[in-house]
């Protein structure tokens, strides 16, 4: 079982600089190297109306961009809530980057009621995500908001 509260530490003392990009792309490694069964790690930035860029990531070259009524990442834009998928290939809507992921965990990433972005995790583990690592994860997004000055674009 994975130390989420450990990880939230750690990745506090990591992030020791405000800046958005450096803290983005700081978090994805931290994700990548400390998480089991992980193929694809990242931020996707909402910049343009009704649609999502691509941001820092670990993995795979990925799909940009990704309108809100598109996929697991558009739908946690669209309704500012985690989405935890066990089986993406039963998501008729599936943006499949990377053939070989199977399960994803997105959680958007909303300061002042405002949708900055989501954080995407991948994995080629089916049902690789139980509610432990929904409330982990969102723990993790918490840290990465309080360290860094977040901008819209």
């Amino acid at each position: 079982m994975t130390d989420y509260a450990l990880l939230a530490r750690q990745l506090d003392a990591l992030l020791d600089d405000r800046d958005w990009l450096t803290n983005s792309a700081q978090t994805c490694a931290f994700l990548m190297q400390e998480l089991p069964a992980l193929n694809w790690v990242g931020f996707y930035l909402h910049r343009e109306p009704e649609t999502l860029g691509l941001g820092p990531f670990q993995g795979k070259p990925a799909c940009h961009p990704i309108p809100f009524s598109k996929g697991v990442c558009g739908a946690a834009a669209r309704t500012r809530e985690t989405q935890r998928i066990d089986d993406v290939h039963a998501i008729a809507d599936h943006i499949a980057c990377d053939s070989a992921s199977n399960a994803e965990l997105v959680v958007p990433i909303v300061v002042d009621d405002r949708l900055w972005g989501v954080l995407d995790l991948d994995s080629p583990t089916p049902g690789r995500f139980g509610e432990a690592d929904q409330h982990g994860i969102e723990r993790l997004v918490r840290v990465f908001i309080a360290s860094t000055d977040l901008r819209f674009v």
